[in-house]
This record gives C-alpha cells, sequence and structure tokens, in this order.
C-alpha cells in the first residue's frame, strides 16, 4: 500500500464523516438558529425551548435519512473490508 493510498484511505474515512454528519448538524444549526431568533423578538429565555425543538428535528432527520445513512455506512465498510482484503494479499504474494 503506497503512500497515495492511505492518504486518499483517510480522506475518504473523513468524506464519510462529513457526509454522515451533516444532515443532522445543518438542521441542528438550522433550528438552533431559529428558537435563538424567536428567543430573541419573544424575550423568553426558557432553557427548555432551545433543547426539545433541536431533539425532535434530530430525530425526524435520523427518521428520514437513516436507512440512507445505513446503507451509505455499510457500502464503505464492505469497501474498507475489500481493499484491507485486497492489501493482505498482495502483502503475501510479494513474500
Amino acid at each position: 500500500m503506497t503512500q497515495q493510498d492511505i492518504v486518499a484511505f483517510g480522506s475518504r474515512a473523513i468524506w464519510m464523516t462529513i457526509q454522515l454528519s451533516a444532515p443532522i448538524l445543518v438542521v441542528s444549526l438550522v433550528v438552533g438558529l431559529l428558537v435563538s431568533v424567536f428567543q430573541a423578538v419573544t424575550q423568553l429565555q426558557e432553557a427548555s425551548l432551545t433543547f426539545i425543538p433541536k431533539v425532535l428535528a434530530v430525530v425526524v432527520v435520523v427518521v428520514l435519512t437513516g436507512p440512507w445513512m445505513m446503507n451509505t455506512f455499510v457500502d464503505y465498510t464492505r469497501d474498507t473490508f475489500q481493499t484491507i482484503q485486497q492489501v493482505g494479499s498482495s502483502t503475501r504474494s510479494t513474500r
């Protein structure tokens, strides 16, 4: 396995992390911003008002995107194991 392969493997892992976390983080950010604007306009400073909408939004996003996330992660894991197997078999044949 060359240095370029290792860098590609690491960058793919980082990209996978970004892909899988982005929907949850973006929705949480948007809901948090909307709740903050609502609190500033109404001058309500209730702690549960920021927490509950974010949790509900994250649950909805996980329910909606969960199958896609699982399929994406399973494909990535399968490709990773195949790469490990190929590297292992190529290492054995060069000895």
